[in-house]
């Protein structure tokens, strides 16, 4: 079977990569892109562990073909600090101890980013729909949610 050439963007990056017509979008940015933030919890689209942006759409990779981001803007945990600047999320995550063993933690962190990104003062309730694609087996989620909410007031100026 002959490859497929991907050009694409991301995390701001043009990127351009070769893909079997069947592998995942998870499989091409760890292993032709050296992006392993995103992980592969279940395969299925039932974890949120992969969860990515493209063009601005909260998906799980592993559900994404790699010949689908022809052209897309794919968003992944690694872009979202800035050098050595920790994103607000991830700064709240850690000020707030919501991770223990770190595997769902990307997935969760991209998640929260689109949510915040469509509505800057959310509920918790409104947090805890948003991230229900997103399994955690460690933290029992509070901890999670307190820091989003808690990035969010910072993001907005709040805090």
């Amino acid at each position: 079977m002959s490859k497929i050439h991907v050009s694409a963007t991301v995390n701001g990056d043009p990127v351009e990569f070769l893909t079997d017509p069947r592998e995942s979008l998870l499989d091409c940015l760890r292993d032709h892109l050296g992006m392993t933030g995103s992980k592969e919890g279940c395969g299925t689209g039932d974890c949120g562990a992969c969860s990515v942006l493209v063009d601005g759409v909260l998906v799980c990779s592993c559900l994404v073909l790699g010949a689908e981001a022809q052209g897309k803007k794919i968003e992944t945990v690694e872009g979202m600090s800035q050098g050595e600047e920790l994103h607000p999320l991830q700064r709240k995550f850690i000020e707030h101890a919501a991770l223990q063993c770190g595997f769902c933690t990307p997935g969760i962190l991209v998640a929260a980013k689109a949510l915040l990104a469509q509505n800057a003062d959310p509920t918790e309730t409104e947090v805890r729909y948003w991230l229900a694609g997103n399994l955690c087996r460690c933290t029992g989620y509070d901890k999670i949610i307190r820091a989003v909410m808690d990035a969010a007031a910072e993001m907005r100026g709040a805090a």
